[in-house]
């Protein structure tokens, strides 16, 4: 038994799928299944429940997969100690990232980053909040940039930045006149992202709609919020990193008269042994979004 054929193991059961654990394990089908059967072989039971349309882990599988996983994951903890011990600002980071997030923030900070600290290697992964501290919890990523604080004892965050919300406007709309927007006055035809992403929640609350009486568009990306808005279809609050973007469809931003906005985190595992890395992170996205920080107190995002 090795922990190679652990991880395969554990890819099949993630994704009850031969061909795609095969292929995010970089080997051929084949060799996957040749290798599961011999861990079945020496572990004296039958791991996976094989049909022609799906894979499923039989009742002795589950229970050996949860020793796999603390397997893997012990031996990954070992490896990573180890490498932090060497240099913890080399090799690779995986990094999860919301999707209302990464397409304004990453641009700012990745180049810095990568002269910062050119031996280390981020690899982003975007998904919603949820998601993403579920892939913490289960160390498939090592740290998340979110706009939710930790609510466990077993995760932690450095709070980065503040992130006001603005109020985006057909140009044509009655309040566009206004130099700045009441939250509650955008309720009447506030258009929000579907279920699972915390801007959904953070604008119905911002606008006095905690429950689910918002307009009927429930979009999957900020992208299709702000071209709904430009094109008359209503109203919304964007994070004030999208505004050049907003600006750019024609959208007609405004601030808050609340000034609402969102904390920006890095959230991590309380156990993650490379805290020299998230500091020299913290540390960049902090200086890169200084200026970016003193604009928006000004209200001038």
């Amino acid at each position: 038994m090795n922990l190679r054929d652990l991880r395969y193991a554990l890819a099949v059961a993630e994704h009850r799928h031969f061909g795609r654990a095969a292929e995010l394990c970089h080997i051929s089908q084949p060799t996957l299944s040749t290798q599961l059967r011999k861990l079945e072989e020496e572990l004296g039971v039958v791991l996976f429940e094989r049909t022609n349309k799906s894979v499923a882990a039989t009742p002795a599988g589950e229970a050996l997969l949860a020793h796999a996983r603390a397997a893997v994951d012990a031996a990954d903890a070992m490896l990573a100690l180890a490498q932090a011990s060497r240099d913890p600002l080399r090799g690779r980071l995986r990094l999860g990232i919301i999707p209302t997030l990464a397409p304004y923030l990453l641009p700012l900070v990745f180049g810095p980053l990568r002269d910062a600290l050119p031996d280390l290697v981020v690899e982003p992964w975007e998904d919603v909040t949820t998601a993403l501290l579920d892939r913490l919890r289960t160390h498939d990523l090592d740290a998340a940039l979110l706009a939710t604080a930790p609510e466990t004892p077993e995760l932690e965050s450095h709070e980065l930045f503040t992130e006001p919300f603005l109020a985006a406007l057909p140009p044509d709309h009655r309040l566009a006149a206004q130099d700045r927007i009441r939250e509650e006055d955008l309720a009447p035809d506030v258009l929000v992202l579907a279920d699972g992403h915390c801007l959904r929640d953070q604008a119905l609350a911002a606008c006095g709609q905690p429950g689910l009486r918002a307009g009927a568009l429930r979009a999957s990306s900020l992208a299709t919020l702000m071209n709904m808005v430009a094109a008359g279809y209503g109203t919304t609050l964007i994070p004030g990193l999208a505004a050049g973007v907003a600006r750019d469809a024609g959208i007609t931003l405004r601030p808050l008269t609340n000034n609402t906005g969102r904390q920006i985190n890095l959230t991590f595992r309380a156990t993650f042994p490379r805290r020299t890395t998230l500091d020299a992170i913290t540390t960049l996205v902090r200086t890169r979004l200084s200026r970016f920080a003193e604009a928006a107190a000004d209200g001038e995002v």
